[in-house]
């Protein structure tokens, strides 16, 4: 099989990005045309006068991929040209700046399919908090110091704010599960409208995690519940993938040094906790254990 991300990108060993990537484009195939925002993602496979990308592929401005995507989408639709319409965008534009062209694409139903790669901070300029930054982690803009214990708001709920524009498929997946997300990619583009699909993509630089381990990072957040895939579709959920044996986030945790002031700052145990509980809440919500 072709790779329609080619080798010889820029992103940084053990990036868990470029494998998310191919595997959406795996499963979209050579009929796709893909727009990008501004992101890890463009700085890294498309840096002037080279490109990494085997498909079609459209830079947009960090807030208006979803806008230029439905352009996209409209102009094959008239020419009659069943085509892939894919935007692939980090969780800065996608969470933040981009929030407005989002929701104008969702409003109008066009058939696009949106894919987060969400690691889950703006990594590409310097690991700043973005909307998708989890509870109590430490960024650069919120940085663990003697007044604050990191990110003090919660990870927004991007999921959610499809279902309540009507979104008619939408999904979780990550890197850790390459099976399953190309199916839920394969799904999205069958879709006849917009679809979304955020899968978690662990960043070495911003978590600080040993190169070697992403995959295993990625599939700690599942396990533990932090991270729970599933399946939307018109509204309904229709599958979860239950935990075989459920990990305390401590597991997860205490590998990543965007946590590590928990384990050394006083109150650092109580927000352990809370983060537990917003895992025993996923697993109760979604019923991940049988």
């Amino acid at each position: 099989m072709q790779n329609l991300l080619a080798p010889g990108h820029r992103a940084c060993a053990g990036c868990s990005m470029p494998t998310v990537i191919r595997l959406v484009l795996d499963a979209a195939g050579t009929n796709t045309i893909v727009v990008s925002p501004t992101s890890c993602l463009e700085v890294t496979t498309t840096p002037f006068p080279e490109s990494a990308w085997v498909v079609p592929w459209i830079h947009s401005l960090f807030e208006n991929a979803s806008a230029v995507a439905s352009g996209v989408e409209v102009m094959m639709k008239r020419q009659c040209k069943d085509t892939n319409v894919l935007v692939i965008g980090g969780d800065g534009s996608t969470f933040d700046i981009g929030m407005g062209s989002n929701s104008g694409m969702f409003e109008r139903g066009h058939k696009v399919a949106y894919i987060c790669y969400d690691n889950e901070a703006y990594m590409n300029t310097g690991v700043q908090r973005s909307g998708s930054t989890p509870f109590c982690a430490h960024t650069t803009t919120t940085p663990a110091g003697e007044l604050s214990l990191g990110n003090p708001r919660p990870k927004k709920d991007m999921p959610a704010i499809a279902l309540a524009h009507g979104v008619p498929y939408v999904a979780t997946a990550s890197v850790a599960y390459p099976v399953d997300l190309r199916k839920k990619v394969e799904r999205a583009l069958q879709t006849q409208g917009p679809s979304y699909i955020q899968v978690n993509a662990p960043c070495i630089t911003g978590w600080t995690f040993d190169a070697g381990t992403t995959i295993e990072i990625a599939r700690l957040a599942v396990e533990t519940g932090l991270w729970p895939l599933f399946e939307y579709v018109n509204g309904e959920l229709t599958e979860v993938k239950k935990i075989r044996r459920i990990k305390l986030v401590d597991e997860y945790l205490k590998v990543q040094g965007r946590y590590k002031h928990l384990y050394k700052m006083p109150g650092g145990a109580e927000i352990l906790r809370s983060i537990q509980d917003i895992a025993d809440k996923n697993i109760a919500m979604y019923k991940l254990v049988d």
